[in-house]
């Protein structure tokens, strides 16, 4: 059962990562997030009393990522889209590590091109992929998870792209 901080439980501490090129460089993206993906996501999460919400970038200061953030970090929250190479491999490997040590990662997006995510999943994450407006079941794999507290094994999308594996190949 999920206890509420104000029940003595401490906040779920979130790291929204944004490679943050899309709103700078594309007039359409710039309208709909003009502070960028990330800081949309941190007010949505903030609206809740359960979160603690910073936010990180590929251009900010060290991409955003450092060891300390990591260990002050339950969950890290990743938004890849085309800036991929760009983030540097000690990084990457930083945040593998991390997850390894049990904390939480979302990928979003085209985030399974992401660096830190071919490195956890050990493949190069070439996936397929279909707009047809089937339905896409998302399943939690630790369900111990401070981020997983009241979902179900799995939930469902009713309407997606959907991605699929084999998540193999070159």
């Amino acid at each position: 059962m999920y206890i509420k901080p104000s029940e003595g439980i401490e906040l779920v501490k979130v790291t929204i990562w944004n490679e943050y090129r899309h709103e700078l460089n594309n007039e359409k993206v710039k309208a709909i997030y003009p502070q960028g993906i990330h800081m949309a996501i941190k007010l949505f999460l903030e609206e809740e009393d359960d979160f603690v919400v910073r936010t990180a970038t590929l251009d900010s200061e060290e991409n955003g990522i450092t060891q300390e953030i990591l260990d002050d970090t339950d969950v890290l929250t990743w938004w890849g889209h085309k800036a991929h190479k760009d983030l540097p491999d000690e990084k990457a490997a930083m945040i593998q590590q991390a997850v390894l040590s049990g904390m939480g990662f979302i990928a979003l997006h085209s985030a399974h091109h992401s660096k830190p995510f071919k490195a956890l999943m050990g493949t190069s994450c070439n996936l397929s992929w279909r707009e047809d407006g089937d339905m896409e079941r998302v399943w939690v794999v630790k369900p111990s998870h401070p981020i997983a507290q009241g979902i179900d094994r799995y939930f469902e999308l009713p309407r997606d792209e959907t991605y699929a594996e084999p998540s193999a190949g070159t």
